[in-house]
């Protein structure tokens, strides 16, 4: 294409190259290597899988390994999103006025989105867990977030779902409100 403009790969430098946000920029390095580095940990969570069931037939099994893909894409797919929506605006050429706003925006919501991966993971950690044959447990939070962390850790492990929904929802709001 005579844009530069490469699907996925190419929307990174694509985005970098035609925004006038520092903060977008900031947010198509960091979202990168975030997508990469969940990206690996989804990849080799699949290997562990299938090396951990690999004697047993079909079934069930079937269905966990492609949860973990939907998972992963649920996962990954909501740290791209800014980048690729930002590429697809300017590639199209909509509302350059209003584009700097828009890509602001865009990359606010990238970085609640993957702050809300990190709170997830905190409330999903439960109490007491065993490590390389060792029970290891919560230790009393300590520091300036100490209240906040206290809180999350006694949320139940379910609600771990909800920080990466909201922050999701909240990226295509942004799209959706402020890209029209």
């Amino acid at each position: 294409m005579a844009d530069g403009y490469r699907g996925l790969f190419g929307a990174f430098p694509y985005a970098f190259g035609r925004t006038d946000s520092r903060l977008f920029k900031s947010y198509v390095v960091v979202g990168g290597l975030a997508a990469t580095v969940l990206s690996l940990f989804v990849a080799l969570s699949l290997v562990v899988l299938f090396g951990q069931t690999a004697s047993v037939q079909g079934g069930s099994l079937t269905l966990s390994r492609a949860f973990y893909i939907v998972v992963g894409l649920f996962l990954v797919a909501p740290v791209l999103a800014p980048v690729l929506l930002v590429a697809r605006r300017h590639r199209r050429g909509l509302a350059p006025d209003a584009g700097v706003r828009y890509d602001q925006l865009l990359a606010v919501a990238g970085y609640v989105f993957i702050a809300s991966l990190y709170v997830a993971l905190v409330i999903s950690i439960p109490e007491c867990f065993t490590l390389d044959g060792e029970q290891v447990c919560q230790g009393q939070p300590t520091g300036l977030f100490a209240p906040v962390i206290a809180v999350l850790y006694d949320l139940p492990q379910l609600a771990a779902l909800l920080p990466p929904a909201l922050a999701g929802a909240l990226i295509w709001v942004v799209h959706r409100v402020v890209g029209e």
